[in-house]
């Protein structure tokens, strides 16, 4: 574990696990959690003999509570910091839905080397609010709600999140797991709200097409297509078609929070993609 401070000053966390001579993967979470989310993907990968790295954002988990940069533009740059403080080269960038759209903004404008491959995984990507330009996408109105319950009680709505849509516990014979709504929760409070307030504009309002049309790596692009949280129809098939390299992998029935109650089905589907 270690930090890396960006050129602002802002103070970023990060774990980082395996031999250094490996090759990197580097892990980026979603709203409003932290590095700890990716504990599944990590301990399997670093067992794979990759060196596994992941960061809190700034504002969440245990990177400084900055009073700005909580915006897609500042998340990219401090992963450039990171990617150059710790000299990454070659590596796979693995990002879930917020986590996603960074990993678009930051592996599009990566300087020459430092990207291989990438991940998406139900991931924001090209943009989630509906407009003119995206009929099919999430009316403002329920980002305006989001704001609204976590603003008047950020405790109870993560509890309502986690609980309900994001890991489909809400569905009809769900197999609930209270540790990982407690887990959840735990890591959304660690975070500040007035970051995950921000963040809120940031994954639903980037238009990320630009950055998606200018990767030039593979890019794997996995997605729920019982996703309540990201929907699938205005995500992975728009996502992949703006892609020069991508490849698209659909699960059915899956939820928002696949990679934390399937690791068992997505962990090994990513291995056998990077040993491709």
């Amino acid at each position: 574990m270690g930090t890396v401070t960006t050129s602002d000053g802002t103070t970023i966390f990060y774990k980082d696990w395996g031999p250094r001579d490996a090759q990197p993967l580097v892990f980026h979470h979603g709203w409003p959690l932290s590095s700890d989310d990716w504990d599944a993907q990590m301990l399997f990968f670093l067992q794979q003999g990759y060196r596994v790295i992941a960061h809190d954002r700034r504002g969440h988990g245990r990177s400084d509570q900055t009073s700005g940069g909580h915006d897609m533009d500042t998340y990219a740059a401090d992963v450039a910091a990171l990617a150059e403080a710790l000299d990454l080269r070659d590596a796979v960038h693995i990002g879930h839905s917020t986590g996603g759209g960074e990993v678009a903004r930051y592996v599009a404008r990566a300087k020459p080397g430092r990207v291989a491959r990438a991940v998406l995984v139900g991931a924001v990507p090209p943009v989630m609010v509906k407009s003119d330009s995206n009929p099919g996408g999430t009316p403002i109105e329920v980002f305006d709600g989001f704001r609204s319950a976590l603003a008047a009680n950020r405790a109870q709505f993560y509890i309502e999140v986690a609980s309900g849509p994001f890991y489909g516990f809400n569905r009809p014979g769900a197999e609930v797991s209270q540790g990982l709504i407690d887990n959840w929760w735990r890591q959304g409070m660690t975070g500040a709200a007035n970051a995950h307030y921000e963040c809120i504009k940031a994954f639903s309002e980037t238009d990320f097409t630009e950055d998606l049309k200018q990767i030039e790596v593979p890019v794997l692009v996995m997605h729920g297509t019982d996703d309540q949280v990201v929907p699938y129809d205005d995500s992975a098939p728009l996502t992949v078609k703006l892609l020069k390299n991508g490849t698209l992998k659909s699960y059915e029935g899956y939820p928002h929070g696949m990679l934390t109650v399937h690791p068992d089905v997505l962990n090994p589907d990513i291995l056998e993609w990077l040993r491709s």
